[in-house]
């Protein structure tokens, strides 16, 4: 069984996505980002980073492991599911995960956070944001124009990246310039267990009032 830590964020829900297909059990957990209990000494003991998502394996004596890319490889090699053993095809996810941890999610996060949140608008930051973002999804684009999915075979990689573009309206991103990536992102989409893993937990909790999602990106 996994205690899964969460809220409603796109790290989040890579996490809720790969529980699914990897149909491992798994226990809620919400970590109220609005009340700071994502800072608190118990959930620190857990992610030191003060972030969600978290995880707590009570089959493998209570190991806990954080960061959302961490926690999609570990739970790939407890289950032996997507993510390839030998060393090629093993490395081509890896690569794939390393790029969204590191150049997708951060770059469309701050996207989010100038483009719909942040009090002060600051055209030439937005601007800055919302290009790189572009950039990286004719990326995927360009790879997609030749793969199914990003690794060849579905993969967490796949997992990773798609709660990101699923919120490329809230970058101010248009998808529909993009037709390989759109075709990957309606085809993710319609997996049962990706709908189901993007509504977690949003059917377990009160969603936020507005001013609070401002007050919980900002301050997070």
């Amino acid at each position: 069984m996994i205690d899964f830590y969460t809220w409603s964020t796109p790290n989040t829900r890579k996490i809720s996505i790969a529980l699914e297909e990897m149909s491992v059990p798994y226990e809620i957990k919400l970590v109220a980002l609005k009340e700071q209990q994502q800072k608190q000494p118990d959930f620190l003991k857990l992610n030191p980073n003060g972030r969600v998502p978290a995880i707590v394996d009570r089959d493998n004596d209570d190991f806990a492991v954080f960061e959302s890319g961490a926690i999609l490889v570990y739970l790939a090699e407890k289950t032996g599911l997507f993510l390839p053993t030998d060393t090629k095809g093993r490395s081509i996810v890896m690569q794939w995960l390393m790029w969204q941890m590191g150049g997708l999610g951060p770059m469309q996060g701050q996207a989010n956070v100038f483009y719909r949140y942040f009090p002060e608008k600051l055209p030439s930051v937005i601007s800055r944001y919302q290009n790189e973002g572009r950039r990286l999804y004719g990326v995927m684009d360009t790879r997609l124009a030749d793969e199914r999915y990003l690794a060849g075979e579905y993969s967490i990689a796949d997992m990773a990246c798609y709660p990101w573009v699923a919120q490329h309206e809230w970058s101010g991103i248009k998808l529909e310039d993009f037709d390989h990536l759109s075709r990957w992102f309606t085809d993710v989409g319609e997996r049962p267990a990706v709908k189901v893993g993007m509504t977690i937990p949003e059917s377990h909790k009160s969603p936020d009032k507005p001013q609070e999602s401002v007050k919980k990106f900002l301050m997070t």
